[in-house]
C-alpha cells in the first residue's frame, strides 16, 4: 500500500520516484488513447450509415470530450484540496473507463456525444494532477526531462491507438476501439492504489506533517524548510497571486500558448486520417502517418526537454512550435516525395504534441510551489477551447474541401501565435522555478 505506519526510518525501504513518475505515465497513455483513437475512427463514424453523420457533425461530437476536459482540469484544484492527489488521480481514471465503455455502447449518436463530454470530465482530473506530482517527484535539475518522459504517455497512447486501428479497426469497428479505453479501470487503477503515494505537499497543507516527511523519506525527495505549513499561504491566496501583476501576464501567454498546442495537437490528431485520405492516401497509409506523429512526438520532446532543462524552455518551446508550422507549410505544397512526408509528419508531432509538453514543463517549471498547480489546471482547462475550436473547426475545413494547401497550411497559423506567446512571457523576477527546492511545493494545493 502507498500508506503505512510510522516505523524507524532504519527499517524503512527506500522506494523510486522513478515509479511514481511512471504510474503517472501509464495515467496519461489513456489520454493519448482517447485523442488518437477518434481521430482513426472518424472515417468509419462518417461511413456508419444508421446514424448518417456529416463531417461538421463528427467534428462537434469529437469537441464534446474537450469541453468536459477543459471543465475536469478547471475543477481538479478544488478536489485536490479536499480528497488529495491521488484520490482525485484513481476516481477520475475509474470514471473516464466507465464513460468510455459506455460510449462504446451508445445506441444514438446523441448519447455518444453525451459520454464522450462526461469521459471528458474524468480524464480533465488526471492531467494537471500527473503533472504537478511529476514535478515534486522530481530532482530540480530534472523537471522539465521528467515532466517530457511522463508526458511520452500520451503519444505513447497515441501510437497504441494508431497500432490497434490498423490491425483491429476493420474487424471490431469504431465500438471495439472505443471499449479498449475502458481497460484503465481493470489495469491502472490497480497499480495506483498500491503504489501511488499522496502528494507530500498536500499531506503538509492539510496538516499532516509527519506522514510527509515519511514519504519525503522513503523517495529520496530534498526535505522540507521548518516554515512550511498551511498557513503560509491562504487558499484564496493562490488565485489572488495570479491575478496580480507579472505572473497574471505570464498566466495569460501561458494559457495562449495552450490554446495554440492544443489546436495543433487536437485538430491534427483528429484530422489528419481524413485529411490524408483527402489527399490521396489510402486508409492504412493514413494511419501510418498518424502513428509517425506521434513516433516524432516522442523522440522529439525527450531530446528538447534536455535542452530546455539546460538552457531554459522558453526558446526550445518556440523552436517546437516553429518547426510544425514550417513543416505544415511544406507537406501543403503538395511536392514533397512520400520519404520527405514521413519526415515532415514526425517532425509536425514533435511541433504540436511535443510543443504542448514544453509548455506544460514551461508552466511547471515558472510557478512557484505555492500556485504551480493551480496555474496547470487553469492554463489546461483554458487550452481545451483550442481543442474544442480545432476538432469543430477541422469539421467545417474537411466539409469545405479548400484543397490540400489550405487543409494542412491553416494548421501553422496556430504555430505562429504560439511561438509569439511563449517568446512574450515575461522572465521572473526570481530564480527561476525550475531550481526551486522541491520542499517549496509543500504549499501547492
Amino acid at each position: 500500500m502507498a500508506f503505512q505506519s510510522p516505523t524507524p526510518s532504519s527499517v524503512r525501504t527506500r522506494r523510486s520516484a522513478g515509479l511514481v513518475i511512471f504510474l503517472c505515465l501509464i495515467a496519461i497513455v489513456f489520454d493519448g488513447y482517447d485523442l488518437v483513437v477518434y481521430g482513426a475512427i472518424v472515417p468509419k463514424l462518417l461511413a456508419y450509415e444508421p446514424w448518417a453523420l456529416t463531417p461538421v457533425q463528427t467534428g462537434a461530437i469529437g469537441s464534446y470530450a474537450l469541453a468536459g476536459m477543459f471543465i475536469g482540469a478547471i475543477l481538479v484544484g478544488y478536489l485536490t484540496d479536499v480528497i488529495g492527489r491521488r484520490k482525485v488521480m484513481m476516481a477520475s481514471i475509474a470514471f473516464f473507463s466507465l464513460l468510455m465503455l459506455l460510449t462504446a455502447w451508445a445506441p444514438t449518436p446523441e448519447l455518444f456525444g453525451l459520454f464522450r463530454f462526461l469521459a471528458g470530465l474524468g480524464l480533465g482530473g488526471v492531467i494537471p494532477t500527473a503533472i504537478a506530482l511529476t514535478v515534486e517527484f522530481s530532482k530540480s535539475g530534472r523537471r522539465n526531462f521528467n515532466n517530457a518522459l511522463m508526458f511520452s504517455g500520451y503519444a505513447i497512447g497515441g501510437i497504441l491507438a494508431a497500432l490497434l486501428s490498423l490491425a483491429l479497426l476493420p474487424s471490431i469497428g469504431f465500438q471495439g476501439m472505443l471499449a479498449i479505453g475502458g481497460l484503465p479501470l481493470i489495469a491502472v487503477v490497480p497499480l495506483l492504489f498500491w503504489y501511488l503515494p499522496e502528494s507530500p505537499a498536500y499531506l503538509v497543507a492539510r496538516g499532516q506533517r509527519a506522514q510527509a516527511e515519511m514519504i519525503i523519506v522513503d523517495y529520496g525527495l530534498e526535505p522540507l524548510p521548518p516554515a512550511a505549513s498551511r498557513g503560509d499561504v491562504p487558499e484564496t491566496g493562490r488565485f489572488r497571486t495570479l491575478l496580480s501583476g507579472r505572473l497574471f501576464i505570464a498566466l495569460i501567454l501561458f494559457s495562449l500558448a495552450g490554446i495554440c498546442g492544443q489546436t495543433l495537437v487536437y485538430g491534427l490528431n483528429t484530422w489528419l486520417p481524413q485529411l490524408m485520405v483527402m489527399a490521396n492516401y489510402s486508409l492504412a497509409s493514413s494511419l501510418t502517418f498518424l502513428l509517425t506523429v506521434n513516433v516524432g512526438a516522442v523522440v522529439g520532446v525527450l531530446v528538447s526537454s534536455r535542452l530546455a532543462d539546460r538552457f531554459g524552455p522558453q526558446r526550445v518551446t518556440a523552436t517546437a512550435f516553429a518547426s510544425s508550422g514550417a513543416a505544415l507549410l511544406l507537406m501543403g505544397t503538395g511536392l514533397m516525395p512520400l520519404p520527405a512526408m514521413y519526415l515532415l509528419i514526425a517532425v509536425v508531432g514533435f511541433g504540436s504534441v511535443g510543443a504542448q509538453i514544453l509548455v506544460n514543463g514551461f508552466v511547471a517549471t515558472y510557478f512557484s510551489g505555492a500556485t504551480r498547480a493551480t496555474a496547470l489546471g487553469i492554463t489546461l482547462g483554458v487550452g481545451r477551447i483550442g481543442a474544442v475550436l480545432a476538432i469543430s473547426g477541422g469539421g467545417v475545413l474537411v466539409a469545405a474541401s479548400l484543397g490540400n494547401f489550405v487543409n494542412f497550411s491553416v494548421w501553422s497559423i496556430a504555430a505562429v501565435i504560439g511561438i509569439v506567446a511563449v517568446l512574450a512571457v515575461p522572465r521572473f523576477h526570481r530564480a527561476s522555478a525550475a531550481v526551486e527546492p522541491l520542499a517549496q511545493s509543500a504549499i501547492t494545493h
